[in-house]
């Protein structure tokens, strides 16, 4: 009978401990109530923890905003000497365009294997790795001599870009939430716009320079190359990744085989292909990204109108930093217009914004004179162009990813989102190119005839703005007219993903307490302590009766003996 009775207390035991947990989840102890030991536990863990946690939160933000700095850096390089690197090649506007091109392609269809690794790999190491592999790319750029040999560099660089993107932006939203999500993007595209500027001004500042007998544009190629690299290791051994902070990598990857993680992946991203925001967005990226691509020409069409490599230089960084602004501006009012208006502030703030593009760019690319002495009027539009057209990302666009998929799913979305839309938006370069030179009448330079006739040639600088306008304002226009779609959608995926978050994270809490419940009774077991089980009166009622009934009966035996 002894087993029987262990058993039973066992049953009772657990069933208190499941009581107990599920009233820890629905409310607060009450005043004088103790806290139950399972609780007190996670709350004296968390707060070792809290101090830790928040230190190595400041300090990967940090890192990974460094690593995009460097990302963008390494893509302005090769836009911001097209001129110089087509002279080298003997290269069309049409071929620097298949360049991007090509490097797109292929990060694109790397898209899918970042995806993978950011899920079973730690983030901080696979943003390493695609550092060390654009940093090696670049290089092999810096001391390519035909442009055979640029296409391949190209493509490995691609590769690099693709495996750091997701990463980055998944451990952003990680380490963000709702309410400062939206300035933890702007302050991304910040630190990205920031990389653009110093890859751009520093590669056309040396430019017309040689070095040793080495051209400036390719010691501007080395140099990125190295401090990649240097960033890639600073990564490397100071980010955390908060997935990775408790185990070590070989016990995190003995949860699943290689094969397993691939099919839960696949698995998920048909899930998050079939959210109608997602493809919403997916779809205005497409066109919203077809802008920003085909502004790579920029600096050529300046140095085409006259201006000097230096105030070429000059006007790029006024862009970038007005860009640079109005995504941290966009944030931080997305984040804002999100608690007053949950359903429709983010949504209107992009908008605003991808309809300011049409008229901006009328007056930049159309309005103002085809001359060089006009660079105030300049960089005055292209200030007010750049702080109205950058709000979609980080306003809306990564924040509504992070709101509309569980914390898991993240990375793939990220990434599935730059594989749809960097695909198409790495033909504006070569749409660009084309339609300059067959529809605009855009007339390619003998290079024979010398550098310095490419900056005076006024109807090639006309030409280039009128390509550079249509691949503009169109894709711009059809951009605000899709985010319309998201009033209907985005409410009930966001209401979705917070339901299915909350319903795991409860049944994760339940098993857990029960696991400290039941190893909490096994220990007093082991140790000799006795365990108080509270009984009923009528239990104890009834165990007098049966008490008192074999008594009566025992005596009955024994008179009947006698």
């Amino acid at each position: 009978m002894t087993p029987l009775k262990h058993e039973k207390g066992l049953s009772k035991h657990t069933g208190d401990v499941e009581e107990t947990t599920l009233r820890g989840l629905l409310q607060e102890p009450q005043a004088g109530e103790e806290e139950p030991r399972g609780r007190r536990r996670n709350h004296a863990r968390g707060s070792r923890g809290g101090v830790m946690a928040a230190e190595a939160a400041g300090r990967t933000l940090l890192l990974v905003n460094l690593a995009a700095i460097m990302e963008r850096a390494d893509e302005a390089l090769l836009p911001a000497v097209y001129r110089e690197v087509g002279a080298a090649l003997h290269a069309t506007p049409m071929g620097l365009g298949a360049l991007t091109l090509y490097r797109s392609f292929v990060q694109a269809a790397c898209y899918p294997l970042a995806a993978y690794a950011a899920v079973r790999y730690n983030r901080a190491h696979v943003i390493a790795v695609g550092a060390f592999l654009w940093a090696a790319a670049t290089f092999l750029v810096a001391v390519s001599g035909t442009f055979t040999q640029v296409a391949a560099a190209r493509g490995l660089n691609g590769v690099g870009l693709a495996l750091v993107t997701p990463a980055i932006q998944s451990l952003v939203a990680d380490y963000t939430d709702d309410n400062n999500r939206g300035s933890a993007f702007g302050w991304l595209q910040l630190t990205g716009n920031i990389g653009s500027v110093i890859g751009g001004l520093f590669s056309i500042m040396l430019a017309p320079n040689t070095v040793m007998g080495i051209a400036g544009w390719r010691i501007a190629f080395h140099a990125v190359a190295l401090i990649s690299m240097v960033v890639g290791m600073l990564v490397r051994l100071f980010a955390v990744d908060p997935h990775f902070c408790n185990a070590d990598d070989g016990e995190q990857n003995l949860r699943k085989s290689a094969w397993a993680e691939m099919k839960d992946l696949v698995t998920e991203a048909k899930a998050v292909m079939k959210i109608p925001s997602f493809q919403i967005i997916v779809a205005q990226g497409i066109t919203g990204s077809f802008p920003w691509s085909a502004l790579s020409f920029a600096p050529m069409w300046l140095e085409l109108m006259g201006f000097t490599h230096t105030k070429t230089g000059l006007l790029t960084t006024i862009f970038a930093l007005a860009s640079s602004l109005g995504g941290l501006f966009g944030g931080k009012m997305g984040d804002y217009l999100s608690v007053r208006f949950p359903d429709s502030g983010r949504i209107v703030l992009s908008q605003i914004s991808s309809a300011s593009a049409v008229p901006l760019a009328a007056l930049l690319l159309l309005g103002l004179p085809d001359d060089s002495s006009t660079g105030f009027l300049h960089g005055l539009v292209m200030f007010i162009m750049g702080l109205s057209i950058s709000w979609n990302g980080p306003a809306t666009n990564n924040p509504i990813f992070a709101e509309i998929v569980p914390e898991r799913s993240r990375a793939s979305i990220y990434a599935l989102d730059r594989s749809f839309e960097s695909v198409l938006a790495s033909f504006a370069p070569p749409v660009v190119g084309f339609l300059a030179e067959h529809a605009y009448g855009y007339k390619p330079v003998s290079y024979g005839a010398g550098v310095n006739s490419v900056g005076r040639d006024r109807s090639n600088a006309t030409a280039l703005a009128k390509a550079l306008y249509t691949a503009i304002s169109i894709p711009m226009l059809l951009c605000c007219f899709i985010y319309y779609l998201l009033y209907r959608t985005y409410p009930c995926d966001r209401e979705r993903a917070r339901m299915d978050t909350l319903i795991a994270s409860e049944l994760q809490q339940i098993e857990l307490e029960r696991c400290h419940g039941v190893a909490d009774y096994c220990a007093g077991g082991k140790d000799g302590t006795v365990t108080d089980i509270e009984y009923s009166e009528e239990e104890l009622d009834a165990d007098d009766d049966e008490k008192a009934s074999m008594l009566h009966h025992q005596v009955e035996q024994s008179g009947s003996i006698t």
